[in-house]
């Protein structure tokens, strides 16, 4: 079975919105002009690309993903080797956005990764997003039963 956990908006919080934002509007657009379909397109690359991590629990392989316009899939499946190994990593995340005044707006994003780490403890990829630390240490359990790894 093939697990998809979502990980991150590629353009953050107000990236996504105005991607959103441009994307509704060139399709209101380009029901009466032709070059409505260029806000289209950039607003659903902004809007809609992500990341993602797929793990193949059958095949002991694991997949980071960018989500080209939500749904364009493109990265390299990594085979798990039986030296490497998972641990968890608190990730904080600011995002920055200024206002006409140049009032700055942060966007702070507290949570909790499951990360892939190498033979040499090097960070590989994530592999889930939690948003407590005891979700954490159940999915670093889980997955590291079905993927038959060691913890760090």
């Amino acid at each position: 079975m093939i697990a998809n956990n979502k990980l991150d908006k590629s353009f953050g919080p107000v990236g996504t919105s105005a991607g959103m934002i441009l994307f509704f509007a060139g399709l209101v657009l380009s029901c009466f002009y032709f070059s409505g379909l260029i806000l289209v397109l950039i607003g659903g690359f902004v809007g809609f690309t992500s990341t993602s991590a797929l793990i193949d629990d059958n095949g002991k392989r694991v997949k980071f993903c960018n989500n080209l316009f939500g749904i364009v899939r493109t990265g390299k499946w990594i085979p798990i080797e039986p030296s490497m190994k998972i641990g968890i990593k608190e990730s904080n995340q600011t995002y920055r956005a200024f206002s006409r005044g140049n009032r700055a707006l942060d966007i702070t994003k507290k949570d909790y990764r499951v990360i892939l780490f190498d033979s040499g403890n090097r960070e590989i990829m994530p592999l889930k997003r939690t948003d407590s630390l005891e979700a954490a240490k159940l999915e670093l359990e889980t997955m590291g039963n079905h993927l038959g790894l060691n913890r760090v």
